[in-house]
């Protein structure tokens, strides 16, 4: 299959391991991989923030720029479900948030991957509620050789980033982000997962704070590890 990869700007500015990691993963399975240079944000921090017709703009860029891909996946749930709201329902049938693909339209939960750590799993808003990705990244996880799966006590409560509410209601968000790390702490896990990078970097910068031995890892890094990784 021809896929296209839409890997947002997050992730492409500041998480750039985790779409060498996607690349990975959908190579692996026999797949190729285009990455349209053409890609900019989806719009959802701009729409989210007021200006509507300035994130709607980029919505209908990203349909231009991916409209002849088969199908297209993102390692977002968040910027996927914008994308699947605001873009053509033609378009938005065919995008996927990299579980959701997966497990959902290639029906696969072990992909060879090979991960000897313990983790933690915190399933993000947007794909908890927004995309309904359900048990399917956990399926993934359970799949994963060597790995020692441990559940997050209170897993369904938000991490407190959601975008510029971290930034517009920063204390409330900060004392959500310690009720998660909190939880996290408490599974002993070494890593703390997620399918949004942008969860991880409000998980992940709290746990530096606090000198936690436990670091914040995208899903997809986990699935395209290997035994020669480990080793």
């Amino acid at each position: 299959m021809r896929i296209g990869l839409f890997v947002t700007c997050l992730t492409d500015t500041l998480f750039p391991d985790t779409g060498k990691a996607v690349v990975a993963v959908l190579e692996r399975l026999g797949h190729q991989v285009d990455f349209p240079a053409g890609q900019t944000c989806c719009g959802q921090m701009h729409f989210n923030t007021g200006y509507t017709e300035e994130g709607l703009a980029l919505a209908r860029r990203f349909e231009r720029v991916f409209a002849d891909a088969e199908v297209v996946v993102s390692p977002s749930a968040s910027c996927a479900g914008m994308v699947r709201e605001h873009c053509s329902p033609e378009l938005a049938s065919r995008v996927f948030e990299l579980a959701e693909f997966l497990v959902k339209r290639l029906g696969l939960e072990d992909v060879g991957a090979y991960y000897p750590h313990r983790v933690t799993y915190h399933p993000t808003c947007h794909g908890l509620r927004g995309l309904l990705l359900g048990d399917r990244p956990m399926a993934l996880l359970r799949a994963v050789r060597g790995i020692e799966l441990v559940q997050l006590p209170q897993a369904e409560e938000c991490c407190g980033f959601g975008g510029t509410f971290a930034v517009k209601n920063a204390d409330t968000s900060a004392a959500m982000l310690a009720d998660k790390l909190a939880h996290v702490l408490s599974t002993g896990a070494t890593v703390c997962t997620a399918g949004d990078n942008s969860c991880l970097m409000h998980i992940g910068g709290g746990l530096r704070r606090h000198g936690a031995q436990a670091r914040a890892v995208h899903l997809a890094e986990i699935l395209a590890s290997t035994e020669e990784d480990a080793a």
